[in-house]
C-alpha cells in the first residue's frame, strides 16, 4: 500500500483480518456462489479509505462486486463485526506502538488528548 492508495489487502494483512470475519456463508439453492471475504474486504476497505463513491470501486479480481461488498458492510455493521475489526486492529496497532495517543486526528479534525496542554 502506497501512501494514500489502497491496492489492495497484503498477505500479512489478510492473516491478521481474516480470522475476525464470519464463516463464509453456505449457498442456498440457485444463483451465484459466495464471493470470497478477501475481494470483500478489499472493496470495502478501498471505500473507507479513499472515500471515493462505490460507483467507482475498481474493477479486478482482487475487488469484490459494489452491491455485494456494500451489502456486507451493513451487515457487518449492524451484527458487531465491523466494531470487532476496528477493535481488535486498534489494539494490535497500540500494542506495536503504532498509535500515537497525544494526538488524535480523524476526517481532517486534529485534537490532543484532554488534561494534556501543549506548552507555548
Amino acid at each position: 500500500m502506497t501512501k494514500g492508495r489502497f491496492n489492495g489487502l497484503t498477505d500479512t494483512q489478510w492473516q491478521v483480518l481474516e480470522p475476525l470475519l464470519p464463516d463464509e456463508p453456505e449457498k442456498r439453492g440457485k444463483g451465484s456462489p459466495h464471493a470470497p471475504w478477501r475481494p470483500v474486504c478489499n472493496t470495502i476497505l478501498w471505500i473507507l479509505i479513499t472515500g471515493s463513491r462505490w460507483c467507482d470501486v475498481p474493477k479486478g479480481e482482487q475487488w469484490g462486486s459494489r452491491t455485494g461488498s456494500h451489502r456486507w458492510l451493513g451487515r457487518w455493521q449492524a451484527d458487531g463485526t465491523l466494531d470487532k475489526i476496528q477493535s481488535t486492529l486498534i489494539e494490535t496497532a497500540e500494542l506495536a506502538g503504532k498509535l500515537d495517543w497525544e494526538r488524535l486526528a480523524a476526517d481532517g479534525f486534529f485534537s490532543r488528548r484532554k488534561g494534556r496542554r501543549r506548552a507555548d
